[in-house]
C-alpha cells in the first residue's frame, strides 16, 4: 500500500502560530527602535518626546544592559519589559504621521546603528553603583 502526500498546504499548529507572532513582535520593535533613533534628531518631534526617544534609543542600541542577561530573571527583564515600555511610551509621544514616516525610514535602512552614548551611561552607572556598594562595604 502507498501512501501519497496531501497535495494542499497544511494549516501551521499552534507553536508554529505564537512562534510567528513573537518574530513579527520582535522585528517591529527592532524597527521601532531604529525609527525613535530617527525621531530623536528629527526638528518636527516635541522635546520632551526627543528626550524620551534619545534615552530609549540610546539604551536600546547600547551594547551593554543595565542589567546583565546572566543574572537569572532579572536580567531579561529589562529586554522584555523596560525597553518595550520605554518604545510604547515613546511612540505615544510622537505625532502618528511622524512615527509613520520614520518607521518607514527604518525599515529602509540596512545598518543598525550603535550608541557610545548608552554604554558610556550604562558604565557610569554600574561604577556609581560600584562605588556606593564599596564606601557602604568599608563604612562597617
Amino acid at each position: 500500500m502507498r501512501i501519497e502526500a496531501s497535495s494542499s498546504p497544511r494549516a501551521p499548529t499552534y507553536n508554529q502560530l505564537v512562534l510567528q507572532r513573537a518574530s513579527q513582535w520582535a522585528r517591529d520593535i527592532k524597527r521601532d527602535v531604529v525609527a525613535i533613533w530617527i525621531a530623536a534628531g528629527d526638528p518636527r518631534v516635541p522635546w520632551y518626546a526627543k528626550a524620551i526617544a534619545a534615552a530609549v534609543a540610546a539604551y536600546a542600541l547600547s551594547p551593554i544592559d543595565l542589567i546583565p542577561d546572566f543574572v537569572p530573571v532579572l536580567g531579561y527583564v529589562d529586554d522584555l519589559i523596560i525597553v518595550p515600555a520605554g518604545i510604547l511610551l515613546t511612540v505615544r509621544l510622537i505625532p502618528a504621521g511622524l512615527m509613520d514616516e520614520f518607521r518607514a525610514e527604518a525599515a529602509r535602512r540596512d545598518a543598525w546603528p550603535r550608541s557610545r552614548l548608552g554604554a558610556a551611561f550604562v558604565i557610569v552607572l554600574w561604577l556609581l553603583a560600584t562605588a556606593v556598594m564599596v564606601r557602604w562595604l568599608f563604612r562597617r
